[in-house]
């Protein structure tokens, strides 16, 4: 969200997601501390961000083909130089009782009794609305995913916009794929994000580019894939690989959902528009 709302559309979240969840695996396992792990995500996927950036500000290439690429290229990083790790454990994040909160019936169990990155998501989208709503630097973001001319005649360097957001964009994609290695499994494994990065593609569509809406359907597409597993484990009748599409299927159906019905909701009016030198 916060690269798209800067103007500039990356595809390669899935890549840069999976890279970030191995970032954070190997710091982990090498000074024990997934703080460090985490930081360490963040910064991995941001450097895979900060590529996509060399090649749609410096060198004006195509947006939607710098993505697919840096897709292509975090998987292939990732299963490279994580394959000697496969199976391996490692410490993480563990679910505990959040204090007085989680005794709550019902509501305590259902929100309470996860791990810290769970809770921290919780006041994430405020702080994210209140940013890009209530600050100089959030509206200056989103000014150069809307008019990068007007942005730059009010003495603001689109430009500069758009580097800060695709960084920002891809250091927090790192947590989400910090959560997969850390939290998730604790253990490495090729292919860990099984396709998630696409998913949060299509919820930024999905949430008209708002972190309320977002963090909503994030929950809602964690939900079903929880749904799934959830069913098979009792054994269900349906055909595995049925249960397994759940996920991506909603999200066809929510990008059919979301076209049909977000009119006056457009996408930044400049999103994967190059801005060239100088403008």
């Amino acid at each position: 969200m916060f690269t798209e709302r800067s103007g500039v559309l990356n595809l390669g979240v899935e890549g840069m997601m999976i890279f970030g969840a191995l970032g954070a695996f190997l710091f982990t396992h090498l000074t024990g501390n997934p703080w460090v792990g985490l930081f360490m995500a963040g910064l991995f996927a941001g450097s895979l961000g900060l590529v996509h950036g060399v090649v749609c500000q410096v060198f004006q290439g195509n947006q939607v083909v710098s993505g697919l690429a840096l897709t292509i290229l975090g998987v292939g990083l990732a299963d490279f130089l994580g394959t000697p790790y496969v199976g391996v454990a490692t410490t993480g994040f563990y679910a505990f009782d959040f204090p007085l909160l989680s005794a709550i019936p019902i509501i305590g169990d259902i929100f309470f009794r996860h791990d810290v990155l769970v809770y921290i998501s919780y006041v994430l989208p405020v702080i994210f609305w209140f940013f890009m709503n209530r600050t100089r630097w959030g509206t200056a973001l989103a000014a150069a995913g809307e008019n990068p001319a007007a942005c730059a005649a009010a003495g603001i360097d689109p430009q500069r916009m758009r580097w800060a957001g695709v960084f920002i964009g891809g250091f927090l994609v790192g947590l989400g794929g910090a959560y997969l290695s850390l939290a998730y499994t604790h253990l490495w494994g090729n292919n860990v994000t099984g396709g998630r990065g696409w998913i949060a593609v299509a919820l930024v569509i999905f949430a008209f580019w708002r972190p309320g809406r977002a963090m909503l359907g994030a929950y809602l597409f964690g939900g079903i894939m929880a749904f799934q597993m959830r069913l098979q484990a009792l054994g269900t009748s349906l055909p595995s690989s049925l249960l397994l599409m759940l996920p991506y299927a909603l999200t066809l159906v929510v990008l059919l959902v979301s076209s049909t019905r977000g009119k006056g909701r457009a996408a930044p009016a400049a999103l994967g528009v190059n801005i060239e030198p100088g403008d």
